[in-house]
């Protein structure tokens, strides 16, 4: 049986998903809640953690005991059992504060109450400004172009062109977004996309979840098999205590592999609704899609004239100088920000915009996205929930503890459950990475394999989780593009179990060969 009649199986045969969802906010709400009610339970504990202080170049050491600095030097990472060079903190790559091995101790029970379960969606959003203000900029940004109505025309003018090889627009975007998340994590900047790129599948007679599933699974899978990604491998391997280039090959091949898997997912999926529209996950919503996204006005649509091609040309120009930004130049959300900012008064500029109009397109825009803002900052006051309560280490203590003793082939996979699950608790790639790896890192020792296998089970098992998420950007992302989180799942579920077939076998024969 082919690849793709197994999907076809996988999904006709499923019954897994007949309940109805809540919605996304009920959904962290609800996972908001039961953190909580886990506070009361789970023993609080932590790590000591080591952080340098490049103004007086000294380690600072914090703990529940109070703080200690110390030199920088070899001897005293060798002191603490740290395995990582001198120079990836002194030379910025490692900047976070990293948790000292062997240093895990409980600490006083710090339950979480109503209050402070109210309290953790705001202290999420606040926590959040960054990503949130960057949404809410962009929402502006496409309030002001749609205004313009050079948008439709550009969609009218690309479905047409693409007429026949619509299929291109998969293989395009899955490659391009997954090779922006191999090489430097390609993932919250991916949220401007939806609202650009989906009209157009639409419009060349998909639906939506192909539009989402190009961009999204391009970016996860992507960034699960980083190559020279400096959120992820780099800062992986440097923590770990090894070259980012040990382990390379092995991730290229991943890599080709596992878009390969996803765009042939996704190209059969997409076959069978331009043949049948009634074979789509989202047929009861699609007529609503279409309205939202403007692509029923095709009927009306506006000429393609100079000013609006001037007009299209500054909007994708924002995306090719934000990817630039980040990739050379170390950009970061103010900066992104604003380059969208900047775009949206060049396009009022162009099309003659007057002041009042402008301002009521921009604040309406930024209003269709609110409801994303929110998902993002509730999603983050979760892990704040939970390092409030103190049990963030603890769940870290006992995952480590959990593979002692295991044979190799067991130890590699069960340790890809492990990242998968911690993922959950910590969906920052950066921030597991400096958070876990002088923890596991040394549990390849014991095994008796190499620690790049560690990074490799770290990104596979994070990648792997983030295609389902909800604190990751799966949620902000259906957000974007109206469709339900059990829609989404339903559609995906059988690349889910695909990936993860192949990933165990990788790790494996990582570790047999």
């Amino acid at each position: 049986m082919g690849f793709l009649e197994i999907c076809n199986n996988f999904r006709d045969h499923s019954n897994l998903f007949k309940m109805k969802f809540p919605s996304a906010l009920s959904i962290l709400l609800i996972i908001t809640a039961v953190v909580a009610v886990s506070t009361w339970f789970i023993p609080s504990g932590n790590f000591a953690n080591l952080t340098y202080n490049s103004e007086n170049e000294k380690f600072i050491i914090t703990s529940t005991e109070g703080t200690q600095v110390l030199p920088a030097t070899t001897y005293t990472l060798d002191s603490l059992n740290v395995k990582i060079p001198l120079d990836k903190f002194t030379g910025g790559d490692i900047y976070k504060p990293i948790n000292i091995p062997g240093t895990y101790h409980s600490v006083e029970e710090q339950p979480q109450g109503f209050f402070k379960f109210a309290m953790a969606p705001i202290k999420g959003i606040i926590n959040a400004a960054d990503i949130i203000f960057l949404v809410l900029i962009i929402g502006g940004l496409i309030g002001i172009i749609n205004l313009t109505g050079a948008f439709t025309a550009g969609i009218a003018w690309l479905a047409k062109a693409l007429k026949g090889r619509e299929y291109l627009l998969i293989i395009i975007t899955t490659t391009l977004v997954a090779l922006g998340g191999t090489t430097f994590g390609f993932a919250e900047e991916t949220l401007p996309f939806y609202l650009i790129l989906v009209p157009v599948f639409i419009a060349a007679g998909y639906d939506a979840m192909v539009g989402l599933a190009s961009i999204f699974l391009g970016s996860v899978v992507g960034t699960m098999c980083s190559t020279i990604n400096p959120f992820s491998t780099i800062i992986a391997s440097d923590s770990a205590g090894i070259l980012w280039t040990t382990g390379l090959t092995g991730r290229i091949i991943m890599w080709v592999v596992c878009v390969t898997l996803s765009i042939l997912f996704i190209l059969h999926y997409a076959k069978k609704v331009k043949r049948d529209p009634s074979a789509s996950i989202l047929r009861k919503q699609n007529e609503m899609l279409k309205e939202y996204f403007g692509v029923n006005a095709v009927r009306e649509v506006p000429a393609l004239n100079l000013r609006r091609i001037l007009i299209l040309i500054v909007f994708i120009s924002c995306f090719a100088v934000m990817i630039i930004g980040v990739s050379l130049f170390e950009w970061w959300f103010i900066e992104m920000t604003s380059t969208f900012f900047v775009g949206a008064l060049i396009i009022g500029l162009i099309y003659r915009i007057n002041e009042g109009k402008f301002a009521e397109e921009f604040i309406k825009g930024a209003g269709d996205l609110l409801g994303v803002a929110f998902i993002i900052g509730i999603a983050r006051g979760i892990s704040i929930l939970m390092d409030d309560g103190m049990i963030s280490d603890t769940l870290l203590y006992h995952a480590s503890s959990v593979t002692e003793g295991l044979h190799q082939g067991v130890f590699i996979n069960t340790l890809l459950f492990i990242y998968s699950g911690l993922s959950f608790l910590i969906p920052s790639s950066s921030g597991m990475a400096v958070l876990t790896m002088p923890i596991f890192a040394p549990l390849a020792d014991t095994a008796d394999l190499g620690r790049e296998i560690i990074v490799n089970a770290y990104l596979y098992g994070m990648g792997l989780f983030h295609i389902i998420n909800p604190t990751g950007l799966i949620l902000p992302s259906l957000a974007i593009v109206k469709v339900g989180y059990d829609r989404w799942l339903k559609f995906v579920w059988p690349l889910l179990v695909i990936l993860l077939v192949v990933t165990m076998i990788s790790l494996t024969l990582q570790v047999y060969l």
